[in-house]
């Protein structure tokens, strides 16, 4: 199993290239477009939108995954065992006190965001909070604290920004090459630059799928590990995993750009049957207990 400071060091150097890809592959699109339309202003506009994404991905990545699930934060009268249990938590783990988000929605989940360990924030649903009890939900929030402190969530919530904005960007791409030069057989323009721009495009989404899939199931493991060290209590968390899979609807705001950072599939259960389950951002449920009972 890979050890805290080396899954930190890999999360760096993963954030480092996501944010670098990302770049590669707009430009990219963009210089192909712009070669088909011989026009140096789509590719001044791809470097341009690629700087900023990765600027704004960095700084407000966390902002964008609250405001898409809805989170708000945590009145503190209101959820003072929460707090409490945050909190101790936190110092246990030697981490800064994170803020405190809650999701208004049944559906039992959590996530961790942020860009640092000094800007972290943990959030749950009302549904996580009525189901766990408090062992389960300390197992939880440690599983979460596990994820600050492995720096996954910087890399996790990088990847919310720039697969949301890849996706628009490419479907951008394509629409301006099936209606936005209707007259273009007539002549200037490069047509082998816009099919490899139209591949691109078609394909750039998918590859960011597969990014959120190659980094969300192994971290998962180990924050699971990591989560119970932190509790010395493996079963709180089992306990909780198994009743947080349990849950068969899905959330009401689960998005496919946000699904990687919760603790459990926000989609529900119905998604993991069929071909649903080679693209799940998420290890089964009965792997992740096994390996915290038998470990």
């Amino acid at each position: 199993m890979s050890t805290l400071y080396s899954q930190q060091s890999n999360n760096v150097r993963k954030t480092w290239f996501l944010v670098t890809l990302f770049l590669v592959v707009i430009v990219g699109v963009g210089w192909t477009f712009s070669a088909a339309y011989n026009s140096p202003a789509i590719l001044y506009f791809a470097v341009i939108f690629s700087l900023l994404m990765n600027f704004a991905s960095y700084w407000w990545s966390d902002k964008v995954a609250l405001a898409m699930t809805g989170a708000k934060p945590a009145n503190h009268d209101e959820h003072t065992e929460l707090y409490h249990l945050v909190e101790n938590l936190s110092i246990t783990a030697g981490l800064p006190m994170p803020k405190i988000y809650i999701i208004n929605d049944p559906a039992p989940n959590a996530f961790a965001t942020g860009r640092n360990k000094q800007h972290a924030v943990v959030a749950v649903t009302t549904g996580l909070l009525a189901v766990l009890n408090k062992t389960e939900l300390e197992g939880v929030i440690a599983h979460e604290l596990a994820h600050v402190k492995n720096m996954d969530i910087l890399l996790s919530t990088v990847v919310v920004v720039l697969v949301g904005f890849l996706a628009i960007a490419s479907n951008f791409f394509l629409r301006s090459a099936l209606w936005g030069r209707r007259g273009n057989d007539r002549g200037g323009g490069n047509r082998l630059a816009l099919i490899v721009g139209l591949v691109l495009a078609i394909l750039a989404p998918i590859s960011a799928t597969l990014i959120q899939l190659a980094i969300s199931r192994k971290r998962e493991f180990l924050a699971d590990a990591s989560g119970a060290l932190l509790t010395r209590y493996p079963e709180g968390l089992a306990s909780a995993l198994r009743k947080i899979s349990q849950y068969s609807q899905p959330m009401a705001r689960a998005n496919n750009a946000t699904a990687h950072l919760f603790i459990a599939n926000p989609f529900g259960r119905q998604a993991m049957s069929g071909m649903a389950k080679l693209f799940m951002t998420h290890p089964p449920v009965e792997e992740r207990i096994h390996a915290l009972l038998n470990d």
